[in-house]
């Protein structure tokens, strides 16, 4: 079973919660959806509000996670044979792992998997790719960007255009690849080589490696190995 997760939070900090969680799974020739909005106990505040447009009124009422649907499939089908599907996935599995729920399966990661296919796209989140590989032509429904049911329909479609370039064993493989990333993807250098900032203005990628805790896990690699 292929399983395409997503969920929104309430911000990006370690102290942040699951407010939803979207899933497409796939097993054979049948297609499950799983949409959930969940209440953990934390406020929402108005800058999550403003991304994934879930309030602290829409969730007063919820479940918790481990009560919805689509936890409880999740666990349902946490074994060997699934294979989890998200783009940055690691950040969705460290939110789970943090109410106590561990995945089994295999996983994919479509954001590093992009990056190992298609090092030349100038961003890797979610909804840059849906348009700069023109995804949103394989759309039937109307989306709703930062929707974890939207968001997951879209890891689907990027898993399906990845899937004409490498086999699912390949994306793997490729998921646990750390990639060596040629440019910065933010900041005052932003698109500019690594190797050519290291040359004029070193202490800046130090400053970066030593200030920003939840910096890009392949771009930390990635200046490291520039620094040598």
């Amino acid at each position: 079973m292929l399983i395409f997760l997503d969920i929104e939070t309430t911000g990006l900090e370690a102290i942040d919660k699951i407010i939803s969680m979207g899933i497409m799974a796939i097993d054979k020739d049948e297609t499950i959806s799983k949409y959930d909005v969940v209440n953990e106990g934390k406020k929402i505040p108005s800058l999550a509000s403003s991304i994934n447009h879930i309030t602290n009124e829409m969730i007063k009422d919820k479940p918790k996670l481990k009560e919805s649907e689509s936890y409880k499939f999740l666990v349902k089908n946490n074994n060997e044979d699934s294979t989890i599907v998200g783009h940055n996935i690691k950040f969705d599995l460290d939110k789970l792992s943090a109410i106590g729920f561990f995945w089994q399966g295999k996983v994919i990661d479509t954001m590093r998997v992009t990056k190992h296919l298609i090092p030349e796209c100038e961003f890797f989140s979610l909804q840059f790719l849906r348009y700069e590989l023109k995804l949103y032509k394989k759309e039937k429904i109307e989306m709703m960007p930062h929707n974890a049911m939207s968001d997951a329909i879209v890891i689907n479609n990027l898993y399906n255009y990845l899937k004409e370039m490498v086999s699912d064993n390949e994306m793997i493989d490729l998921s646990l690849k750390k990639v060596l990333m040629e440019k910065l993807i933010f900041g005052k250098y932003l698109g500019r080589y690594i190797e050519d900032i290291v040359m004029n203005d070193r202490g800046y990628l130090e400053w970066m490696l030593c200030n920003i805790s939840d910096l890009d896990e392949d771009l930390r690699y990635s200046i490291e190995y520039y620094l040598g």
